[in-house]
């Protein structure tokens, strides 16, 4: 059973059906109890770090995903599901993550480069070397694509944990890796064959 963390925001279905279409079994719940047994969980998230921050919390399911996280069970973030891992986010902010990883969002610089923000669409990922051997991002196409939606990015204190990167005006972390918790800012769910095979691989991987 996958976990599906439900802290009333972004669109759970979406992700349901494409970790249901790779073979897991997704279950979308707002229970801490539930979420502290569950083999695998996963944080998606669309809108606002404070709102997502604080509903985890007033759940009692901040406190469920750090558990799962301290016994090293696999926990796959996407999108907000990246961001409160960290310890702040400058929207309308400061506001503060869950301080698992280290380090805080900021926001795209608006019009440099002329780009707009949010960055919206497809963009190329590029692997970081240290992460070549792993296992969810090994077999990612060199020059692979994925879909994005969002305004502000992670900077973690800890480079090194950085899996992917993608640039929009600035080089910044796509997907970030920490033992067991591997977290993304763009949306695996919507993005074609290349995320299914990513969602694949989590929901495989022993």
């Amino acid at each position: 059973m996958i976990a599906i963390v439900d802290s009333g925001t972004g669109n759970l279905r979406s992700v349901q059906k494409a970790l249901a279409r790779v073979g897991g079994e997704p279950h979308i719940t707002d229970d801490p109890d539930v979420v502290r047994r569950a083999p695998r969980v996963v944080v998606p998230g669309q809108g606002a770090f404070r709102d997502c921050a604080d509903a985890l919390r007033a759940r009692g399911l901040a406190d469920a995903v750090r558990e799962v996280i301290a016994a090293g069970r696999p926990y796959l973030g996407i999108c907000l599901g990246l961001q409160v891992l960290y310890d702040s986010s400058d929207e309308h902010g400061p506001a503060e993550g869950l301080g698992i990883l280290k380090g805080r969002c900021v926001r795209f610089e608006p019009g440099k480069n002329g780009l707009k923000v949010p960055h919206m669409g497809w963009n190329e990922v590029e692997r970081a070397p240290a992460h070549a051997r792993d296992p969810l991002v090994a077999d990612l196409a060199e020059r692979a694509h994925l879909y994005f939606v969002h305004s502000y990015y992670v900077v973690p204190d800890e480079p090194e944990t950085v899996a992917l990167y993608a640039d929009y005006g600035v080089t910044f972390a796509a997907a970030v890796r920490k033992e067991n918790v591997f977290a993304c800012q763009f949306h695996p769910e919507k993005s074609s064959k290349t995320g299914l095979a990513l969602l694949r691989r989590f929901v495989e991987a022993a």
